[in-house]
């Protein structure tokens, strides 16, 4: 295994994407997953932030379901302007897919990029807050097409009581299906 060392998160010096952003995403996704499962401390709710955690629902939701540190577990989404152009590597689909996850699951990573990792955040999540002022209006309009509870974008002096009170309508809401 090779090391990197990298001054920059998602793009070098020249703006180009990452090739290996894909991994990154299931290597942080997974990584904290296992970090839960490894303390065995069953969260009330696990809060994502942006598209570099994108996968944390789906892996939560269907294929970490069975385990009882996940059972009960709530998935918040929170969506920002995070957006990126390109896409992830051909072969993502594959590299995605664990045991309990099926096609139909998988089914906006047929192009994976930007769109698609956050439809498919949304899809798993019980909910979503809009990270940002403004966030790209596919995924907007993708949001409010859904049954999805939402809380809109939050300015610094109202967000903590706002996340609050969503965390607690999400803990008390009925379980949402993700078949």
């Amino acid at each position: 295994m090779k090391i990197i060392s990298r001054k920059y998160t998602f793009h070098d010096k020249n703006n180009k994407f990452f090739s290996d952003n894909d991994e990154r995403a299931i290597f942080y996704s997974r990584g904290v997953i296992e970090t839960v499962k490894k303390l065995g401390w069953g969260p009330d709710i696990i809060h994502c932030h942006g598209w570099m955690t994108s996968l944390v629902p789906i892996y939560v939701k269907k294929a970490f379901f069975e385990n009882p540190l996940f059972t009960e577990t709530k998935v918040i989404i929170s969506v920002y302007d995070d957006d990126f152009n390109e896409l992830m590597n051909k072969n993502f689909i594959d590299k995605v897919k664990l045991t309990g996850l099926n096609n139909k699951d998988l089914k906006h990573y047929k192009t994976p990029n930007f769109v698609s990792l956050m439809k498919s955040a949304i899809d798993f999540s019980d909910g979503v807050i809009i990270g940002s002022p403004s966030i790209n209006p596919e995924i907007l309009d993708y949001l409010k097409s859904t049954d999805k509870p939402f809380l809109e974008f939050q300015p610094m002096d109202r967000y903590i009581d706002a996340f609050s009170d969503f965390y607690d309508e999400i803990l008390v809401a009925e379980p949402v299906s993700v078949d």
